[in-house]
């Protein structure tokens, strides 16, 4: 029976390709408008929402959203969130209505289409890159000044599968204590299992997102970094293995 899912999961696959690319081509004239200048972008981020929800409704998923706290829309906010997905960017994208940039690793400005986007509208990291890492701190606060949020997976990639959250880094610590905005620690519990970087897998389904009370940087220095990294780790880690146990018993 599970040989007939590989050709289903390859054409799936395939679909979500065309998903991602589609609009793009089509709305491309559109798109390149919108990131002429940088003072744009809430424009372009518009155009983007769209992108994402069209994505994720096209491959059959339909996400909700538990929030323990209502982000303020005239305020700036660092965004974490555990990374297991392709469908990570577009999830954020379609849950917090305040326009953010992301700070992503540079690989994916490599992506044909998407990585001409991505590289003009997001603040890239070379990790590897002591110079790059020091860039990323000067745009990221230039467009905190702007008004804009900063979105930054801690994980600093995708981890192993069979990791269910990996250690974070430093980066979006130092940069919400340096501009005194609040951490949003946000759990996705159900990318890994809809979309997962495992090419044969996948299903249409439900995909729950939780947006955390924040945690607060005002008046801390950078000696509370750790603190503060460890804190918000613990509030996605707990509430993911809290999940897993739920559906363990639901399971039985």
């Amino acid at each position: 029976m599970k040989f007939l899912k590989y050709p289903l999961w390859l054409l799936w696959r395939i679909w979500f390709y065309i998903l991602v690319a589609a609009p793009i081509v089509l709305f491309f004239p559109l798109l390149l408008l919108s990131i002429l200048k940088e003072s744009w972008y809430p424009y372009f981020f518009k155009i983007a929402r769209i992108w994402a929800k069209f994505i994720l409704y096209g491959m059959g998923f339909y996400y909700f959203v538990q929030k323990e706290q209502e982000l303020d829309i005239h305020k700036s906010y660092m965004l974490i969130a555990n990374h297991t997905s392709m469908t990570d960017i577009m999830l954020m994208l379609a849950v917090v209505k305040n326009p953010f940039v992301f700070v992503g690793k540079k690989e994916l400005a490599n992506i044909p289409l998407f990585g001409f986007f991505y590289k003009r509208t997001s603040i890239l990291v070379d990790r590897t890159n002591q110079k790059s890492r020091y860039e990323v701190y000067e745009q990221a606060q230039r467009r905190l000044k702007q008004g804009l949020s900063i979105c930054i997976f801690p994980e600093g990639g995708v981890p192993d599968e069979s990791v269910i959250l990996d250690e974070f880094k430093d980066g979006a610590f130092r940069l919400a204590i340096e501009h005194q905005i609040p951490i949003v620690p946000i759990t996705f519990y159900d990318n890994k299992k809809r979309l997962s970087y495992t090419f044969f897998s996948g299903s249409m389904g439900v995909m729950r997102v939780k947006i955390h009370s924040f945690i607060e940087t005002a008046l801390h220095d950078q000696d509370a970094k750790k603190a503060l990294k460890e804190q918000a780790r613990s509030v996605i880690l707990n509430d993911l293995l809290l999940d897993e146990e739920k559906q363990k018993k639901i399971s039985i």
